[in-house]
């Protein structure tokens, strides 16, 4: 009953993304094809279970090859305790060690994931970023942000920092079930969400792409025949954006 209504709701949150966020998505489609015809660096992040998406769409079949996750020791949830994750997430100046450690530069694209958007890590890597002059695309939940505080110095949110901001349109806290006799809500949209929004965006940079007669850098399965060989072309074309 209630597993049906979550699956029900993360449909609901995927149409309404979708019809509300085509604009962005394809702003950021365009950023990303651009740095690709460039031969520039593409880079998605984020702390935590937001780094899910930076994974989703890394040596992806059917992906662009040149999507670059950072995982960044201590920010991921192989972390033990993982609850140093959340300690972390917050700290003034990492994420500034983080963009040096990557060499985000000039050209670049940098994707954050961060749905409450006011941590101080995500909020950093984006004004870092903008600084050397990439470009910044926001991932995120504008209702649940706007409802609450930066944790960053400056107090500023992840929204009110990148050029391009792509609302999932979750509701506040994320968790969209209510279950009787539970105090708290279950079952969170903004993985299955940003999944299909981020995905979107690597298919609309791959057909802007190609209608510049550009052959966009696309993984074939390795399982299909002549998939090695494929992917070791792409590899080798784009040695220095992977």
């Amino acid at each position: 009953m209630y597993a049906e209504e979550y699956i029900k709701n993360v449909t609901a949150v995927i149409d309404r993304a979708w019809e509300t966020q085509k604009g962005a998505v394809d702003a950021a489609a365009k950023l990303v094809a651009d740095a690709i015809e460039a031969k520039r660096n593409v880079y998605v992040f984020g702390c935590s279970h937001a780094g899910i998406l930076a994974q989703e769409v890394f040596y992806r079949t059917g992906g662009l090859a040149v999507m670059n996750p950072i995982l960044f020791p201590g920010l991921t949830l192989d972390t033990r305790p993982v609850t140093d994750t959340s300690k972390l997430e917050r700290l003034p100046g990492l994420g500034r060690i983080v963009l040096e450690r990557y060499g985000v530069g000039e050209g670049d694209v940098l994707i954050v994931h961060s749905v409450s958007g006011r941590n101080a890590v995500p909020v950093e890597m984006a004004m870092e970023a903008n600084a050397r002059g990439a470009h910044t695309v926001a991932i995120t939940n504008l209702t649940y942000s706007q409802s609450v505080t930066s944790r960053h110095p400056n107090g500023k949110r992840l929204f009110e920092v990148c050029g391009v901001v792509i609302d999932n349109c979750g509701c506040v806290g994320d968790s969209s079930v209510e279950i009787p006799g539970l105090p708290e809500k279950i079952g969170a949209t903004s993985t299955a969400v940003g999944a299909a929004l981020i995905n979107a965006m690597v298919i609309a940079a791959v057909e802007l792409l190609l209608a510049r007669g550009v052959v966009p850098p696309v993984f074939m399965s390795a399982n299909l025949p002549g998939g090695d060989e494929h992917n070791a072309r792409i590899f080798e074309e784009y040695r220095d954006n992977i």
